[in-house]
């Protein structure tokens, strides 16, 4: 929803009821936006500290003051709505992360200004024409592969260029993850109020972190209502991509994803972009007897809807981000839920995890302009860069057995208060096996959605002895023991570092992306570009997945407009391939590296699905979000090796 088209509807009685719910913070930022008047951002309406994730939602104000804040929204929002009142201009760019600070607390240092006024609709991020479009726009070729969240903001940026494009999509419908990973209990453990496109902001999620059926739908929408969907070939895969160096285009080769047999079609493209992510492929333990288990057996992201856990006994094997919301949400209908555990993991409890947003809350967020902006901007700060420093290694701290610096450890400590809350009664039998022993943040956090709740039931049981085989009747334990299954999930993450698996994409020397990389050690400059790969882009490549908190989408943004604004500067400058140097993608993957030796992730002992076999992170950016913003804001020709646009044949 756009904050400039805003209407209000609501009468006296409902507005009224809304503002009493009203976060304080956020309609501070509000009322300084629309009256155009910034002492509201000064004495005495200043914010207490956010702390942590928390909403802050009285501001730390006394009743007679929150009462006032609101009275004065209700006034001038209903003399707006009613005629009586215009809204200000908007605050100057220069002006927004010092108002976020404000509202929480703390100071959002200056060079947060652009990048959070884009995400709040205040500045645009998108590629432009200079000029009027050039007449080689409509020759231009482009094949995306993928149609989930990458694949769609990128099809709809290019469709806004006017461009060209077709999406290779395996699956029949748009959606990526969030079609396929449909287990109970799937959703975000993002706010939703981040997890929307800035331009396709998402004011009425029905839940403060939502669920995968809203996420998926909200998708879906985006591709319908912005002219995605006819650009798709459904239920299409691409198995090989060739780089003809003598034609300077990209041969492509499809069939349909439903069967392998059948004879594969060439696409031929100018521009080659890869939206299918890190996530897209599960990964199955290497065990022995993996297929002799004679009851049903499924990955989390391939959930079998015909298979009734009810009074059975269901083995979950992991415990990351998709056991710990399938474990809650299924507990109690199995006669016994046994957990296979490799590593305990670090949760965050988050007060707003469970809640919907009320109403009252949903009307502020449709109908106040700018309240859903503001308090989207707020939670940008608090949930993503303002973490960074904390998890950087303090070579000179005394204890590195149990976090890398003095806050990460009271960090810890705050976790470990909330974990001995959540097991309390339980400690014998639980506190050994849920405890971690590596600093926070070394892994994935995690959402406390009631995992502990959980592992406190009778009928629940968890399992820290590593699984060695697997058997008709269930798993074989490293001590011997065998634990008896009718029902097995795998919720044992993905190949995220096996990237572009199993597409062969071959570049100009003819060398694979399979044979450079190997299977798990994928380097590109800024995630984007590869030497030797002319005219190909990556979205949601090597380093670009977000460890340290804040929404992907964000990045995947960045990304875009980065690839948009290549193909501009290409199209307007008579460019027609572009190849990142060689010495320019080492560079900047050195600087990667040495930027992670100081980061939690590579702490000694640490083991994650961030690192590969020798111990290289690759998955993850270790920058912050301004950082990767300000790498991606505009290309650098300079960085690359060009060729020009061949002229058109003449008769």
């Amino acid at each position: 929803m756009d904050p400039h088209q805003i209407r209000m509807t609501a009468d006296d009685d409902s507005l009224r009821e809304a503002l009493d719910s009203a976060n304080i913070p956020t309609l501070l930022l509000v009322l300084a936006h629309l009256t155009g008047d910034r002492a509201w951002l000064a004495e005495p309406y200043l914010p207490s500290r956010s702390i942590a994730t928390d909403d802050n939602d009285t501001a730390g104000f006394p009743d007679e003051l929150q009462a006032h804040v609101r009275d004065e929204a209700f006034a001038f929002l209903t003399a707006w709505r009613d005629g009586r009142a215009t809204l200000a201009d908007p605050p100057p760019v220069d002006d927004v992360a010092a108002r976020v600070g404000i509202s929480c607390g703390e100071t959002v240092p200056p060079e947060y200004n652009t990048s959070m006024a884009e995400e709040a609709g205040l500045a645009d991020r998108d590629a432009h024409w200079t000029a009027q479009p050039p007449a080689r726009r409509d020759d231009l070729r482009v094949v995306v592969v993928g149609a989930g969240e990458g694949g769609i903001c990128t099809a709809v940026k290019l469709g806004e260029l006017g461009l060209d494009y077709t999406v290779i999509e395996r699956h029949d419908a748009v959606g990526g993850i969030w079609l396929e990973n449909g287990y109970p209990g799937a959703g975000v453990d993002t706010a939703s109020a981040l997890y929307s496109f800035s331009w396709a902001q998402k004011p009425d999620w029905s839940r403060y972190f939502a669920k995968q059926p809203e996420i998926l739908g909200y998708l879906q929408d985006v591709a319908r209502t912005h002219g995605m969907l006819p650009h798709v070939r459904f239920g299409t895969e691409l198995v090989a991509a060739r780089w003809d160096s003598e034609q300077s285009v990209w041969r492509i080769g499809v069939r349909p994803a439903a069967d392998p047999d059948a004879p594969v079609e060439e696409i031929v493209a100018d521009i080659l972009i890869s939206a299918v992510g890190q996530l897209n492929r599960p990964a199955h333990p290497a065990l022995p007897g993996l297929d002799t288990f004679a009851g049903p057996s499924f990955h989390s992201a391939r959930w079998d809807d015909s298979v009734d856990l009810a009074g059975k006994r269901v083995g979950v094997v992991g415990t990351g981000a998709s056991a710990m919301q399938i474990v809650p949400t299924i507990a109690g209908t199995p006669a016994l839920l046994t957990i296979f555990q490799r590593s305990p993991q670090w949760t965050i409890p988050n007060g707003n995890y469970h809640r919907e947003l009320t109403p009252q809350t949903r009307l502020l967020m449709e109908q106040v302009p700018w309240y859903a902006a503001w308090y989207r901007l707020r939670l940008m700060w608090i949930y993503q860069d303002k973490l960074h420093p904390t998890l950087r290694r303090d070579p000179d701290w005394e204890h590195p057995e149990r976090a890398v610096n003095a806050i990460n450890d009271r960090h810890r400590r705050f976790f470990t208060d909330h974990l001995l809350t959540e097991i309390a009664g339980h400690e014998d039998e639980l506190l050994d096996k849920v405890l971690p022993t590596y600093p926070p943040y070394g892994k994935r956090m995690l959402i406390d959605n009631g995992w502990f709740a959980a592992l406190r039931r009778d009928d629940v049981d968890l399992v820290t002895e590593p699984v060695t085989e697997v058997d008709e009747k269930g798993l074989v334990l490293a001590d011997g023991t065998h634990v008896d299954l009718d029902v097995i999930i795998w919720a044992t993450g993905f190949q995220s570092r096996r990237m572009l698996s199993p597409m062969d994409i071959r570049g100009r020397s003819g060398r694979s992306l399979r044979e450079i990389w190997g299977d798990d050690d994928a380097h590109a400059h800024l995630g984007i570009t590869v030497p030797d790969f002319p005219n190909l882009f990556l979205v949601y490549g090597p380093n670009t997945n977000l460890g340290h908190g804040g929404s992907v989408i964000f990045h995947t943004e960045c990304q875009v407009s980065y690839i948009t604004r290549m193909l501009v500067q290409m199209l307007e400058g008579g460019i027609g391939t572009v190849e990142v140097r060689r010495e320019v993608c080492e560079d900047y993957n050195r600087r990667v590296d040495e930027a992670h030796a100081e980061l939690v992730w590579t702490h000694p002992g640490m083991t994650n699905w961030y690192r590969n076999a020798a111990g290289r992170v690759v998955t993850n950016s270790p920058w912050r979000l301004v950082d990767y913003w300000k790498l991606t804001r505009e290309p650098d020709l300079s960085e690359f090796d060009t060729t020009p646009q061949p002229e058109p044949a003449t008769t």
